[in-house]
């Protein structure tokens, strides 16, 4: 069960009520919550394949700043020459699909993770969500957004 304080808290990091939330999936340093795992269906039945989303908008902002850096094509052009980092990102798909599994059957987002995985890289802020709350070693790119971002929360909470 999710607490009061942790909806109100990711409703103000959102600016808008969160939908299909099942848990928190990792919590900032500061203490609110920075992901949430949500439910693989959204209450009106759109299938939604973003199990892990990041909720925080000081740790938003920065990757929004790396998106636009390049690094995605940076990071899909590294996929196609290291066969190991290819493996590993092929591995955390797997990953993000088994713990979505735990929430329910989708048959309309069967196979489809987030972020472009497992042969592509669109979007970091997936990526960083299920390094926070799958945890270090699991997506190796999510790791690399997670080092590059520093500590956001060092001003303190972002709400």
């Amino acid at each position: 069960m999710i607490e009061p304080e942790d909806v109100a808290a990711i409703e103000a990091q959102l600016g808008r009520e969160p939908r299909a939330v099942h848990d928190i999936g990792h919590r900032c340093p500061c203490g609110n919550p920075d992901v949430v795992t949500t439910e693989p269906r959204l209450p009106n039945g759109t299938p939604f394949p973003t199990t892990f989303y990041l909720t925080c908008p000081r740790a938003a902002s920065r990757i929004g700043t790396l998106e636009g850096s390049g690094l995605m094509k940076e990071m899909q052009d590294r996929l196609s020459d290291d066969e190991a980092l290819a493996t590993s990102y092929r591995d955390a798909h797997q990953a993000y699909l088994s713990y979505r599994a735990t929430l329910g059957e989708v048959p309309e987002i069967e196979g489809i993770s987030a972020g472009g995985m497992p042969d592509r890289v669109k979007c970091l802020h997936v990526l960083a969500g299920q390094a926070l709350a799958q945890g270090r070693g699991v997506n190796p790119l999510g790791d690399e957004v997670l080092d590059r971002l520093g500590a956001w929360w060092d001003s303190g909470p972002c709400v």
